[in-house]
């Protein structure tokens, strides 16, 4: 086994030697000539001296049959042996033994050769790349001097970020045209092809790498373009429930009603349901109240909504409505809803009070508002007693008087000021963008 593996590594690191596959196709002659074999040498030999890499081959020519040894510096040089002897009349067979040469002398001597050329050619191509270069700034002078103007991009352009985007454009633009100008001066457009095709399979590399980043950017200029909100509106995104501060290039800003900073990715808020409170200054509150069982629920119904409707604060239209929403344990729940300008008026403490309101009224008018509070008393022999000896119906005490008027409470949302306040003061940071500008259409 480990004189087989010898023998492999031996054969291996053997030169290698070319193959005798291109072989002279023509007719052979019946003569055989030992001028004529001369004459083949003599000119075999004489195409050799005159090309690059061959200075190591020897000839030898019998009848016709041309023997090629030596060695040169690749297997390649080697191959090309061949192709010239075959054509070369009369002759009949080459037996090509040339080698690749292992001295290192001659293997790097083309290869400084060929750098010594290069150095030269780079040197006479000098001027030439000089104006190229001259081009090139040129252009990507002209093109950075256009993307720093004002006009047309801010006019153009909703908003600031995108006046970027069309300034980065320009820039990309013009320096793709300074690189096509240069290489077309020096005469390798060719080059461009690759230059463009490595920098697709780059990019495509990196987007996906960075997919997140590069979805949340176009969710920004989406977003930016057709604003779904404004500052100041009250929206609601991913359970999260605020006023609008601002939009930036990577997130959505939101300031609580308990003064905390929501921050939400551009591309969550793209993708997100967004209920925008503030789109129409009416807005509809709804409470849930419930009647003894008893009760006549008509009238409660026609109590609520008079009772609703008479509150200073609500709009007429659309008018209050109530329905029997369900019936619960010891008592019908109803339903009672009204709208108001939210613009001049608390949501909340206009629910508030007309569901104050509502109970004041239906209890005045001796309908009991049940409590589903369970309480169980646990009665003494003497106190059972006492509660057997209690008068029957028609012995009760008289019922309570009406309750009195009661008057509604102002509601006047006097935390939007406050909070109008944070949000322009945050608004007001010359070092925090904002994307949201009132030119821009709103969806």
């Amino acid at each position: 086994m480990i004189r087989a593996l010898l023998i492999i590594l031996c054969l291996c690191a053997a030169p290698l030697s070319a193959q005798n596959a291109s072989q002279p196709q023509g007719t052979i002659a019946i003569t055989d000539s030992a001028a004529q074999d001369a004459a083949i040498a003599v000119r075999i030999r004489d195409i050799l001296n005159e090309l690059d890499g061959f200075d190591g081959v020897t000839v030898s020519v019998t009848s016709g049959i041309v023997t090629l040894r030596g060695t040169t510096v690749d297997t390649a040089t080697a191959d090309r042996l061949n192709e010239l002897v075959g054509r070369v009349e009369g002759v009949v067979a080459i037996e090509n033994e040339v080698t690749e040469t292992t001295d290192v002398v001659a293997r790097l001597n083309p290869a400084v050769e060929r750098f010594q050329a290069r150095m030269t050619q780079a040197v006479a191509m000098l001027p030439l790349i000089a104006v190229a270069l001259l081009a090139f700034v040129l252009v990507l002078t002209l093109g950075m001097l256009l993307a720093r103007a004002r006009y047309p991009w801010d006019r153009i352009a909703p908003n600031a970020f995108i006046a970027n985007i069309y300034r980065q454009v320009v820039r990309i633009l013009f320096f793709i045209a300074g690189v096509v100008i240069a290489l077309d001066i020096l005469g390798a457009t060719a080059l461009l092809g690759t230059i463009l095709g490595a920098a697709g399979i780059v990019g495509l590399a990196i987007g996906f790498a960075v997919r997140d980043t590069v979805e949340n950017f176009i969710a920004s200029i989406m977003l930016s373009i057709r604003q779904p909100f404004r500052p100041n509106d009250v929206v609601e995104i991913e359970g999260d429930t605020g006023k609008v501060i601002r939009l930036t290039s990577r997130a959505t800003i939101l300031l609580s009603f308990d003064g905390n900073h929501i921050r939400i990715p551009n591309a969550t808020v793209f993708k997100s349901r967004i209920v925008n409170f503030s789109t129409n200054t009416e807005r509809r509150f709804s409470f849930e109240i419930g009647v003894s069982s008893n009760a006549d629920l008509a009238e409660v119904r026609r109590m609520a909504e008079e009772t609703v409707a008479e509150l200073p604060f609500i709009l007429s239209e659309p008018a209050p409505m109530s329905w029997i929403e369900r019936i619960g344990d010891g008592a019908i729940f109803m339903t009672v809803t009204g709208w108001i300008d939210q613009e001049a008026t608390s949501l909340v403490r206009a629910k508030g009070e007309a569901l104050r309101l509502v109970k004041a009224r239906i209890e005045g008018a001796g309908i009991e508002v049940p409590d589903t509070t369970y309480r169980i008393q646990l009665l003494g022999s003497a106190a059972l007693d006492a509660e057997l000896d209690q008068p029957g119906p028609s012995e009760q005490a008289p019922a309570l008087p009406p309750a009195p008027e009661v008057e509604a409470a102002d509601v006047t949302d006097m935390s939007e000021p406050g909070l109008d306040k944070l949000v322009d003061a945050e608004r007001n940071d010359p070092d925090a963008p904002d994307l949201l500008t009132d030119a821009a259409p709103k969806e």
